[in-house]
């Protein structure tokens, strides 16, 4: 325990005794005739020239005092208890220390007026002196305590880096009432134990140099300013944080987006959506902001996750007023007080309407006439889908064509049309029918390129993974898992996924619309595949709790339609570059609008008449690729 600590936690219970106090009050009592003396000899008072009447005075002073204190027990009463009604009994004192003085002079045979004038001086003086004394303790005693709470509530932390990031951070936790930095960590030996800041700069490097800091610092946690350092860090400090139940913090520097200063850091705790995050995007935000600045946005599925995230992006890059369009009431309810308070200064327009209801979008359309529009609105949860195949149908495939169909008849400058992953090679109803959806966007797009349809409208597929964090995902199910004592469901112990973060998808997606990708369907790069079963254990860890042993992990065996690993997006063989780095263009087989439309138009005959066979088997004949799993609809593939 260092030493701060240890003298802390000593004297912030430390009370003096009865003697201590004794003693003191001897001492001010003493001080208090020794001062009286002495302003009277200053003021030339000739009684104190007389060294016997000087020795009687100390003696019955030294003597009354001491008596009086023990009669009257004031050196039991509490400090910290002492009350105004305590005043009388130190007066008292001192009134009966005055007699005693007052009997010695008597004796001594010089009791006159100047005697009683500094007996009456005395009894003031000493009983002012020893009432403030005390009230001085307890002011003292109190602002201490308040002190000792203060560090007792501030948790003791070492910012990681030592770059302009971290170095500002620390120097804007001056002053916080919850975090008191103590130092730096630096991944570079050579400048260990360097100042930087007025900070201490360590290196953690082992578990003993790091079990050493967090003893001799009394360290609560680490926080972190990037992304890229909890990613490099999570199989060394994070988990050596999460094994003692240390807090580990990450507060952002900038705005997400538009790098404006955040006035109030907003530290928190790390969450697994930050380990799995990669380094930041590189995105063109010249081009961005040019594409959208003044323009009329739609985005569908507004209230979604990622519909969300792309108002809040939106917001921030000066279009000319923001549409949102959903079907969700609270959430929408929700979005919109968000971003009219984060920005006052946008125009939004929130529309609560359903993608399936062509009056309700040519309301949406005809009313305020948008420049570009993002389709956001889907069902995306596999197994409800493959249990409800007919309103995945409705909503992704006709919502889609309903959403397209009201571009190119009010004209639209673009339309970027969300997908997903699972629509390649799907293995669910929700798969195929985001894969008929894109059938039919990008035939129309093409149709629109070769003239057969005269339109100006372009046309933008992008398709990633999941999203950490989305509404219903595995990560939210986790922590919410936890949070009620476990078991956490895993539905097989070799499942793996893709995951991007929500910004980062959005980001792609606002930069997928900027480039030459025109009636292309845009796959994104999601780096590595995650084990779900790896996911669940470090989200246990990152409670500072141990799976297994505070929470169990059950396995629940594949859902209907489920794959247990999905396809890779951007394999140099499936796909070409554009350039930016993380996007590709697919390479898929194309399809006639003409045949595009007939099969949508069946599809949305026998889905509203919910024959449920005859649409999944429609599904497939146009779709050949998609092969049920784990379903009831295997009975329908060829054999």
């Amino acid at each position: 325990m260092p030493f701060w600590k240890k003298n802390l936690d000593k004297y912030s219970a430390k009370f003096l005794n009865r003697t201590q106090v004794f003693v003191m009050d001897c001492v001010v009592s003493g001080l208090s005739t020794v001062a009286i003396a002495i302003i009277s000899f200053l003021l030339e008072q000739d009684i104190f020239w007389d060294r016997a009447f000087v020795l009687v005075w100390g003696l019955t002073a030294a003597a009354g005092a001491p008596l009086m204190f023990w009669l009257l027990k004031t050196h039991t009463i509490i400090i910290r208890h002492f009350s105004f009604k305590d005043t009388v009994l130190f007066g008292l004192a001192a009134v009966g220390k005055a007699g005693v003085m007052a009997l010695g002079a008597a004796i001594y045979g010089k009791f006159n007026g100047a005697v009683v004038a500094l007996l009456f001086f005395d009894i003031m003086l000493t009983t002012v002196a020893l009432l403030a004394v005390r009230l001085v303790m307890i002011y003292v005693y109190d602002t201490y305590k308040y002190k000792v709470r203060e560090l007792e509530r501030r948790d003791r932390v070492l910012v990681y880096g030592t770059n302009d990031k971290a170095v500002a951070t620390a120097s804007r936790l001056r002053g916080s009432k919850r975090y008191e930095v103590v130092g730096l960590i630096s991944n570079r030996a050579e400048i260990e134990h360097a100042m930087l800041a007025d900070q201490m700069v360590y290196h953690l490097d082992t578990v003993e140099e790091f079990e050493k800091a967090v003893n001799d610092l009394s360290l609560r946690g680490i926080i972190f300013t990037r992304e890229a350092d909890v990613a490099a860090e999570q199989d060394h400090l994070i988990r050596l944080c999460s094994e003692r139940n240390m807090k580990v913090l990450i507060a952002p520097a900038v705005d997400e987006l538009t790098g404006a200063p955040v006035t109030n850091l907003q530290v928190r705790n790390i969450k697994i959506e930050d380990l799995l995050g990669r380094e930041e995007i590189k995105i063109s935000m010249d081009a961005i902001k040019a594409n959208f600045k003044d323009k009329v946005v739609l985005v569908t599925g507004a209230a979604g996750s990622i519909g969300s995230e792309l108002c809040r992006q939106l917001a921030g890059f000066g279009v000319q007023k923001l549409l949102l369009f959903d079907n969700a009431e609270t959430p929408m309810h929700n979005l919109r007080l968000e971003l009219e308070e984060r920005f006052p200064k946008q125009a939004f327009m929130p529309i609560i309407g359903d993608v399936r209801l062509v009056q309700r979008l040519d309301f949406a359309f005809r009313t305020h006439h948008p420049d570009v529009v993002f389709h956001a609105a889907a069902y995306k949860h596999v197994p409800l889908m493959e249990e409800n195949p007919c309103e995945a149908v409705l909503v992704n495939v006709i919502g889609s064509r309903n959403v397209a169909d009201k571009c190119i008849e009010y004209g639209v400058e673009k339309m970027v049309m969300i997908s997903t992953d699972k629509a390649v090679n799907p293995t669910n109803v929700m798969g195929c029918t985001k894969r008929l959806a894109e059938i039919y966007v990008q035939s129309l797009g093409k149709s629109i390129e070769a003239g057969t349809v005269a339109d100006k409208t372009k046309f933008v597929t992008t398709r990633f993974g999941n999203v950490l964090g989305s509404n219903g995902s595995v990560i939210p199910r986790f922590r919410e898992q936890i949070e009620k004592g476990g078991p956490v469901t895993v539905t097989d112990p070799n499942i793996t996924r893709y995951f991007m973060t929500i910004p980062e998808a959005c980001r792609l997606v606002m930069e997928a619309a900027t480039l030459p990708t025109e009636n292309r369907i845009c796959v994104f790069d999601m780096g590595q595949p995650v084990k779900i079963d790896s996911l669940a254990r470090r989200m246990i860890e990152l409670a500072g709790l141990v799976p297994g042993e505070d929470i169990e992990i059950v396995y629940t065996g594949l859902r209907p339609g489920e794959k247990l690993y999905e396809e890779v997006l951007s394999n140099k063989e499936n796909t070409d570059e554009t350039s930016h780095d993380r996007i590709r263009i697919a390479r898929v087989r194309e399809y006639a609008y003409e045949d595009a439309v007939k099969a949508v138009d069946e599809l949305m005959q026998l889905s509203r008449e919910v024959d449920i066979p005859r649409t999944v088997k429609l599904m497939k004949e146009i779709v050949p690729e998609y092969i049920s799993n784990n379903s009831k609809f295997e009975e329908y593939d060829k054999k």
